[in-house]
Parts: C-alpha cells; structure tokens; sequence
C-alpha cells in the first residue's frame, strides 16, 4: 500500500469509529430513557380518561371562551358576554388557548378541556427533559412520575381553568433559566423573561413566584463577571415587564367606552385588578370580590315575596340529588354522560386552612399536595449537601497544601445541581411560603403550581440519597434518607387516615419503608434499588388518590382529587333540577321580544353562564362576584331605550352579596314576572325573580 493510500485509510478510521458510536448512541440513549415513555403515558391516562364526563367544568370561563368566539373585539378584551359589557377577571393568555382550540375543533367540552390536559402531560414531560439532562435519567424517571400523580395537578389538568397553562410555561422559563446558567448568553436569559411575561398574562402575579429562584440562581451560577451577570438579569427583567403590562396597557390606553368594564375591579382598571383582586389582597388579606356597593340580603324579594320564597322551599325541596324525571332536554342537548355520584361532600372547600407553617399539610390542601412535601424538602437538602460535600471533596484532593478557596467555589457555582437546587428548589420554596402564609384567598387549586417544584426535588433527592449513601459521605445519606422517609410515610399515614382512604395499605408502606432503609443501612450496593422501592411505595396512594378525579366531573371552580371532594354535575353545570328552570327562562325570554344585544341580563356571571351554554346572549349587570359597579340606573336606562336590553334576573348566584345600583334600579323601577308567567317548574326558585323593564327608563335613570 503507497503512502498515500495508508493516509487516507488512516483518516478514514476516526470517521468509521464515529459513525459506530453515532449508530450505537440512539439505541443507548432510548434504553437510557424508557422511563420518559411511562411517564408520558401515566399523565395522558391520569389527564385524560373519561374526560368528556366533566362537560363544561369551570362554566364561567367557558361561556367567557364562547362569547371571545363571537367577535375580534370580544376575544381581545376577553369578554364574558357576547355583548361586550364586562370581562373575565384573568389576563388572556390560557383563555386565547381555549378560544383557538374551539375556533379550530369547534365549541365543545373537550375543546376547551383538551387544552389543559395536554398542558400537564407537556408539563411532566418537560420536567423530565431538564432533570434528565443535569441529575441524569433515574432523578428525571422519579420527578416525572412524582409530577404525574401529584393529585391537585392532575384535578386542573382536568379543568378548563387557567393553572396548566401557567404551570407550563414557569416551567419553559425555569428550563430556560438553567440554560442560562451554563452558557450565559443574553438570549437565552432573555426569553427566559419573555416567558415569565407569557405567564403573567395568564395569571398576573402568581407567575412571578419563579422570579426569586431563578435570579438568585443565575447570579450564582451563570459565567461572566458579576457586573455582566446582573446587567443581563436587568435586561431579562425588563423584558420581563414588557411582555407582562403589554396587553394591559392596550386596556388602559383604550378608552372605557370603547371596551368592556374589567370585571371584579372597583375602578374599571387592569392595573386595579391585577394588584387588587387578583394580586396583593390575596396575600395580605381579602374577603371576596370587591364591594362599592351593597343591597341588604334578601332585597331581590320584599316581605311577601320573601314568604313566597321561604314557602315554595318549603313545599318544593331541592333533591339532594338530580331527579330521574324528565325535564324538556333531550339527550344530547346535555354533553356529556350522566353520572350518579354518591358519597361526595355536600359542599367544595373553598379555602385552606389559617396562615401557618403547616398549613400545606392542613385540611383543604393537605390531601391535595402534602403526600410528598416532605421527601420533596429533604432532597433539596440533600442536594445542596452533595453540592457542598463536593466542595470539600475537592479542596481536601487538592494536590497543593493550600488550595485557593477561589477556585473551589468558581467549580462548585458552575454545578448543574447547584443550579437546579436554586432555580427549582427556589421556585418550590417561594411558593410554599407564600401559599403557607398568605392572609388572604388560598383556594385548594393553588397548590397545583407547587407541583413541579415537588416533583423536581423529589426526582434529585431520590438521586442525592442514593449518591451518598454509597459514597464516602455515607453517614449524611443515611440520616437524610432516615428523616425524608420518616417523615414522608408519617405525613402519607395521617393524610391516609384524616381522609379515610387507603388505611389498610400504612402496614405496607410502613413495612416496605422499615425494609428499605434497612437494606440501605445494610450494604451500600442496595442503595439504588432500595431507596427506588420505597420511592415507588410512596407514589402508590397519591396516584391512587388523583385518580379518583375519573370518578365524578370535577367541580368547575373548585377542582379537587378525593373520593369525597365535591363533584360538580357535567353538562352545562348545573343539576337537572336547575337546568329545567334554566330551560324554562329560556324559552320565555327567547319568545318575548327580548333585547337586541342582551336577551337577558343577571346579577352575578354564574347565573348566566349556563343560559349562555344553550345560546341565550346573556350579560352580568355585576360580573362574576355579583357587586362590580359595571353598570349603574342611567345606564341601564340607555340599554333599554335603545332595545338593547329589557329583562333582568335578580338573585341566583352572589345574589346576597348586595348587587350595584343598576341591580336597585330594577327593584324600584321595573315590573316583575311571577314564576307562573315564565312557567318556572318551582316557585321563586332560589330566590330567583324575573323582571321586565321595557318602558321603564325613567324610573331607571331616576333610581339608579
């Protein structure tokens, strides 16, 4: 062979042996990864199985969704009514995601729910992907599947509310943020704001939650100088910013009569709304929605009226249950099967427990999130115990007598775990101190943002324990893998038996624990296999526990997992009972020359949202809570001369909240339709009372 023929074969060689490895890689790397596959597959199934069941769910934001559908105008203001008169009380962004779902696959149930559902399988895969590319497959395997079962995440995912999508993309910008660390580029740091602005105008301030984490995080982490680090943080923030007041200032800088009023707002503001309502005063304490002004309780019907009422509840009891009785609907003007579900809570928990350090495990949020805080905790710690062990590790194997602690600290900032204990574990600690001692509204749904952050630090504790427990910092894995379990299957234990659920699985998790650690104890081989038993022991109730959500259609507002948590009832979202008085103001209005642009206006948005779900164009006279100042006598007034409106529906939903003037407009000024007129199944149902204002403007204007 000529020289020149061996030089080539040589080059060749290098190339052959990198296609080898490149053939060779996808098989390893699949193998490596068949957990992704399976969490993938428990969140669909957890998300999505007998979905249809839970109908329009949250039927505030889907009759908002129907009305965004009716026009441009709607949908950029996200109108509740297809009138136009007030808003919903959340920023566009999930709701845009709705409304492009049911534009493209038309206005259904699953439309609107596939949504969200998808948000969380997307989410625990996501989780999986940044976990797996720093701790390695085995943490991201456990953080997806603790992410997948975490009972509150999956009960929203089930919903068409607004959680997932903001969930999804904090976790974009967590995923971006530990990018950031590595590389330090502008861009990306960037885009990280970019996203946590996506997420505020799906939530507001909720989103900002991630802030903390992920700026400590970069500050430590990220290369470069410190004067670099913090400009680029500066101009990630201001990114930030921009992207979050963007669509607020194009409300505010339209005139308010050229858009709706921005509902549960008391000056017909975003910016009042976002740091009212629906920031600040559910942390430092609020009761409700806002209240300008106020109707004594039982205003909408005088003192033979209320009679009148008080003797129809008692001649004609609500059943506890939806009647078997036929009430005027055909089978498919419901979607959705019919359910009977029985042993359910009579009413939903609409708050947790009073502000405390252990409020996350209280009743209300406990059974929704508590089963794996504690292990969840403890692998934080264990995480920064290996970050900080590998410090010592690194000076004490320094060759030189007196290694520069300089040094050691720059390789240890530049610790993919380190990052990942900041921006993840802060993300997980910020938002369990604030939901623990927030002063103001804490629904049980809130938890659901403290998913990620609980799987994460599950997943790289689960990690963590096991790389200690076998190497020469044993002893701190063996008493941080006693205190995690120890904890975990006490918290499991009482939960299991507050709720009544799953008792007679303690003797095995107990068990299964005691023999674990034992094993761990024992030879520093078993480490991986006995902690990863226990950790699946762990999963078992809370799975169990969220899918429970397949049992009953969720209840729309107050989403929860429990075989007792309080379902709702499909469909349009009321029970059968209701919706033949619904059907029945529906049929009268429809046939007597109702409004041009509202056939129907309420007190509250509730009321309505199911009128609206079976084509009737309803309006909310005082939004969602039932005491916004949208509309008061003069202007309802206008609305009925122009034929834009004439009948209005006192009581039903927050009726008792007292209303706003345009609501006492309509006491003082316009005539009301007895039950039997409109041939309402019950008498003064719920306090409901139909009035007509047609003719009445007057006294509107003068009233109100």
């Amino acid at each position: 062979m000529s020289a020149a023929a061996s030089e080539r074969a040589d080059a060749r060689r290098p190339r052959a042996r990198v296609a080898q490895r490149r053939q060779r890689l996808p098989t390893a790397t699949l193998a490596r990864h068949a957990g992704l596959p399976v969490a993938i597959a428990l969140s669909t199934v957890l998300n999505t199985h007998r979905l249809a069941q839970n109908g329009y769910a949250n039927i505030f934001y889907s009759a908002g969704v129907k009305s965004m559908l009716s026009s441009w105008h709607n949908f950029v203001f996200v109108s509740f009514d297809p009138g136009g008169l007030v808003t919903m009380d959340k920023p566009p962004l999930a709701l845009w995601v709705q409304a492009a779902s049911a534009e493209v696959f038309g206005f259904s149930p699953l439309s609107l729910l596939l949504p969200e559902a998808l948000a969380g399988v997307l989410t625990v895969a996501l989780l999986y992907v940044v976990l797996a590319r720093r701790l390695g497959a085995a943490a991201a395997f456990a953080g997806a599947l603790a992410l997948a079962v975490f009972p509150m995440f999956v009960a929203v995912s089930r919903d068409n509310g607004v959680d997932p999508v903001l969930i999804l993309l904090l976790l974009i910008a967590c995923a971006l943020a530990l990018r950031a660390c590595e590389t330090g580029r502008w861009r990306t740091l960037i885009a990280c704001g970019v996203v946590v602005g996506l997420a505020f105008n799906t939530k507001t301030l909720a989103a900002y939650l991630v802030v903390p984490g992920i700026a400590v995080g970069y500050l430590v982490c990220a290369p470069g100088s410190w004067r670099r680090r913090i400009a680029q943080l500066l101009a990630a923030g201001l990114a930030m910013l921009v992207v979050s007041f963007a669509w607020i200032a194009f409300v505010e800088l339209t005139p308010a009569s050229k858009r709706p009023y921005v509902g549960s707002s008391t000056n017909n503001t975003e910016l009042g709304l976002t740091f009212e309502y629906n920031g600040l005063g559910r942390v430092e304490g609020q009761i409700g929605g806002p209240n300008s002004t106020s109707v004594r309780p039982g205003a909408y019907a005088p003192a033979a009226r209320q009679r009148a009422v008080d003797a129809a509840a008692r001649a004609h009891p609500i059943p506890p249950e939806a009647p078997t009785a036929p009430v005027h609907l055909t089978p498919a003007a419901v979607p959705g099967p019919a359910i009977k579900v029985t042993g359910r809570e009579k009413d939903p928990t609409p708050f947790g427990e009073e502000p405390k350090l252990l409020r996350l495990f209280g009743k209300g949020l406990g059974d929704q999130a508590g089963w794996l805080l504690p292990f969840a905790l403890f692998g934080l710690l264990a995480l920064l115990a290996l970050v900080a062990l590998a410090l010592l590790d690194r000076r004490r194997d320094q060759r030189m007598p007196t290694p520069p602690l300089s040094a050691s600290l720059a390789l240890s900032r530049r610790d993919p775990r380190l990052a990942v204990a900041l921006v993840l574990g802060g993300w997980f600690l910020v938002e369990g101190a604030v939901l623990s001692l927030s002063k103001g509204i804490v629904h049980p749904y809130y938890v659901s943002a403290l998913a990620p952050g609980t799987g994460a630090m599950a997943g790289a504790g689960l990690a963590a324990l096991v790389e200690l427990a076998r190497g020469r910092h044993r002893l701190w894995g063996l008493a941080l893998a006693a205190g995690a379990l120890a904890t975990t299957v006490l918290v499991q234990v009482v939960l299991m038996h507050r709720e009544h659920y799953m008792t007679s699985f303690v003797p095995v998790l107990a068990i299964g624990a005691a023999v674990g650690f034992a094993a761990l104890i024992a030879l520093r081989r078993l480490a991986a296999p006995a902690v990863a038993v226990v950790f699946v022991l762990l999963l078992v109730v809370p799975a169990r526990y969220a899918a429970t959500t397949w049992l009953a259609p969720v209840e729309g507002t107050f989403a929860a997992a429990g075989p007792k948590a309080f379902a709702g009832s499909g469909g349009y979202g009321v029970n059968a009972h209701d919706l033949a008085i619904d059907r029945a103001l529906l049929d009268y209005v429809a046939t007597h020359r109702p409004g041009s642009r509202w056939a129907l206006l309420t007190v509250a948005s509730d009321t309505g949202s199911p009128l609206m779900l079976m084509g009737l164009d309803v309006g909310a006279l005082a939004g969602y809570s039932g005491v916004d100042p949208a509309v008061d006598g003069p202007q309802l007034a206008h609305m009925v001369s122009s034929g834009q409106a004439r009948y209005v529906l006192l009581g039903g939903e927050y009726s008792l909240r007292g209303g706003n003037r345009a609501t006492q407009a309509v006491l003082q000024a316009c005539r009301e339709l007895p039950p039997s007129v409109w041939h309402s199944p019950v008498g003064y149902p719920y306090g409901l009372v139909l009035f007509d204002c047609a003719g009445d403007q007057r006294a509107l204007a003068a009233a109100g």
